[in-house]
Formats: structure tokens, sequence, C-alpha cells
């Protein structure tokens, strides 16, 4: 058996299903930032991503006897929290605000000064005119690092409909910053 440290999602979920209901918190120390990120960016909004995030948590604890295959844990959990953020777009339907943006551009490093964070502000804005379908996929690409076969595998989509999405949200962004340049 493996220490606690370097167990795998799915020793960890494993252990949970058998009783251990405390590991779990060991999963949610692992995956909350990095998907946090992603909602962020998803919903235009830090808190409105900490609320998805931690109900995705929630929802994921509550099916985890769902989950058919506890070594690919991390998978089946982003479809929970794609899920949940694309529930929280339709259900908020209004356009994320400025300040959306900014609060996002502010969790941000702000390694570079002020240049650097209007930059990232504006990049912010800009993805935020992107459709959600769009908007994931750069995420994805970009913001996670995942190669386009990874998101494929995450979304169930294949990859030239995910090239395509990329290419459009690519367009999108240049004409929303152009007058950012």
């Amino acid at each position: 058996m493996r220490p606690e440290s370097q167990a795998t999602d799915g020793d960890i979920v494993r252990s949970v299903l058998a009783g251990d209901r405390e590991r779990y918190a060991q999963l949610v120390e692992r995956y909350r930032d990095r998907y946090a990120r992603y909602a962020a960016r998803m919903l235009g909004s830090v808190d409105a991503a900490e609320d998805a995030v931690q109900d995705a948590f929630v929802r994921a604890f509550d099916q985890l006897s769902q989950c058919k295959d506890p070594d690919k844990f991390v998978g089946w959990f982003f479809l929970i929290l794609r899920n949940r953020c694309f529930a929280e777009r339709r259900r908020s339907r209004s356009e994320a605000s400025l300040d959306a943006a900014d609060s996002v551009a502010a969790a941000d490093r702000t390694d570079g000064g002020a240049e650097t964070a209007e930059r990232r502000r504006a990049l912010q804005h800009a993805l935020l005119a992107l459709t959600a379908d769009q908007r994931e996929v750069f995420v994805l690409k970009h913001v996670e690092g995942l190669s386009y076969g990874e998101i494929a595998e995450r979304l169930s989509a294949s990859i030239p409909s995910l090239k395509m999405r990329m290419h459009r949200a690519y367009d999108r962004l240049r004409e929303e910053l152009r007058d950012h340049a």
C-alpha cells in the first residue's frame, strides 16, 4: 500500500467507498485550486466559481459510487463541474460585467505591474465575450495546458470540432482585443 501522500485518485476513491470518508478531503485539496481557475474563467466570477467548485465536490461525494472508474476520478469530477458551470450560465443568462472580469483578473498573479494587470483584465473581459463552448476549449487548452486529445476525451468531442471552436475563439478574441493593443 502506498503512503497517503502518494495515493492515486483511485486508491482514495476506493478508500472512501470502503468507509474512510475523511480521505475525500485529499481529493478536494488536490484539485480545488486547479478547477477553481477553470470555473472562474467559465463563469466570469471568482465567487460564483468557488460556489460551483464546492457544489461539484459535494455532488461528486454524494454520487461517488457512480464513478465507474475510480482511477479516472478527475475526468468524472470535471464533467460534474462542467455541467454545474453550464447550468449556472444558463441560470444567470446575464452577461458578466466588467467588475466580474476585474475580480477574475485580480485573482490571478500580478507579477508584471499595472500594465500586465490591465492586459489580464482585457483578456478576461474578452473571454467573457466568447460562447461558453469557445471559452471552455480556450481555458482547457491555454490555462489548464491540456492537449486537444485530452480535451476531446474530457468533453466527448472530436478533435476537428475542438479546433474549429478554438479557431472561432481566436477570431472573436482578436476582435475584442483590437482596441486594447
